[in-house]
């Protein structure tokens, strides 16, 4: 790469990983440091580099050089105008620019194709006339492989094995813009598009919501449908949990709650102040309202503060054919419907069935016949370090909550022991 930076009309592609580390020096061919950063100004489609960072041997921190002070890049140097030397300053980051090393490699951005968090493993530039401005972000291997020095080595491998070659995976930049710029760049998320942010797994996207400033972060949270906002507070910590509901209008931050799995709401109910978390119960709907203060009345502590009132129930009398029919009506999570709970007609646990019954057990068969009656079960008052020995001792995915009457009051899942916070 031998290019003069003001040919006419000269235009070229190049990787950051070309660039970095690589030797700068002056007109005269005087070493003056080395290549560790360059500066972009966020706001245009394209944004172009604005300043070249540059380390010096018993120099601490980075110099600065204005971009347009670079003459050329010559295979892996740097060659700089004459009278530069004067001209390099300290390094000075404004609010609306980012580094391209410190900044954005290896921070994350949204595939829109398959909505997944990827990282970011090289930044594709290019050289137009005098300029240079951002046009991709490198999410592929090659751009790890790039980076470490080993792209040619392995596409000259793949290439004598099986005649092919690890294909270029990059994002045009003018759909990639930055969540939160210069608050918190040290956690900076890139995104597609706002919206396909609901279409990412609640945990990626609790993820991102944890590295936004607080405004940023509200913005999001209420942007988002009731369901994806459920499963997202969900899995964020306790602290955001609270400060994202309180973020929502009153009418807004109950219908989420109700869209949550009856132990996590309560869960998140107990922390928040007692005026606040009756008005929010208030303005629920009865069935899930009574659910909530039931579980509310329970210590911390005790098996009935972890249980869940989402589970599957039959009576004895039922069939597989019922029991799968009930089975694909239900909306509760997966973890909660590992096994279906047999009563009598007055409610009481009489037995429990697996998914598996389900499935090789023919249609017409009665669930009294095939129920497991060996049964385990707790009280919501136990201790939840009983609860813990016992899925350590039987291995189970769940565990039945009963009450004095042996009538089912909620079920504890692993999950709940594993994470009761």
């Amino acid at each position: 790469m031998n290019k003069e930076m003001q040919s006419s009309g000269l235009q070229m592609f190049l990787f950051f990983s070309e660039l970095a580390g690589h030797k700068v020096v002056d007109h005269t061919g005087k070493p003056v440091g080395e290549m560790q950063d360059l500066r972009v100004r966020l706001g245009d489609p394209y944004p172009r580099v604005t300043a070249l960072l540059m380390k010096r041997r018993r120099t601490k921190g980075s110099l600065s050089l204005d971009w347009s002070e670079v003459r050329s890049l010559n295979g892996d140097i740097i060659h700089l105008k004459e009278g530069t030397e004067a001209k390099l300053t300290a390094q000075e980051v404004r609010h609306d620019e980012l580094l391209l090393r410190q900044d954005l490699l290896d921070k994350q951005v949204v595939d829109t194709h398959g909505a997944r968090i990827e990282r970011v493993n090289d930044v594709h530039l290019l050289v137009v006339r005098s300029d240079l401005h951002i046009v991709h972000v490198d999410i592929g291997i090659r751009g790890i492989l790039r980076r470490l020095g080993w792209l040619r080595a392995v596409d000259a491998l793949t290439d004598w094995l099986f005649a092919y070659q690890l294909r270029e995976k990059m994002v045009s930049w003018k759909y990639v813009q930055p969540l939160a710029a210069g608050l918190m760049k040290q956690n900076l998320k890139l995104n597609v598009k706002l919206q396909t942010l609901r279409e990412i797994h609640p945990s990626d996207l609790a993820d991102i919501l944890e590295d936004l400033d607080q405004e940023t972060r509200k913005r999001i949270f209420q942007s988002l449908d009731l369901h994806t906002a459920a499963e997202t507070l969900e899995e964020v910590d306790r602290k955001l949990q609270v400060s994202l509901l309180e973020s929502a209008p009153v009418e807004v931050a109950s219908d989420i709650l109700e869209e949550m799995a009856p132990d996590e709401a309560t869960d998140l109910l107990a922390d928040l102040p007692e005026e606040q978390q009756q008005k929010l119960i208030q303005t629920m709907e009865a069935p899930y309202r009574e659910q909530l203060e039931e579980l509310l009345r329970f210590k911390e502590g005790t098996a009935g503060s972890i249980m869940t009132t989402d589970w599957i129930s039959l009576e004895e009398s039922q069939t597989i054919g019922e029991a799968i029919a009930a089975f694909k009506q239900t909306t509760h999570p997966l973890e909660t419907v590992a096994y279906i709970y047999v009563t009598d007609r007055d409610g009481r646990l009489k037995g429990v069935l697996t998914l598996r019954h389900l499935l090789i057990c023919a249609r017409d068969e009665v669930l009294s016949s095939l129920m497991n009656t060996r049964l385990v079960s707790v009280r919501p008052e136990d201790n939840v370090d009983e609860v813990v020995e016992i899925f350590k001792k039987y291995k189970f995915l769940a565990v039945p909550v009963v009450n004095p009457e042996n009538k089912l009051s909620g079920i504890i899942t692993l999950q709940d022991v594993v994470e009761p916070e």
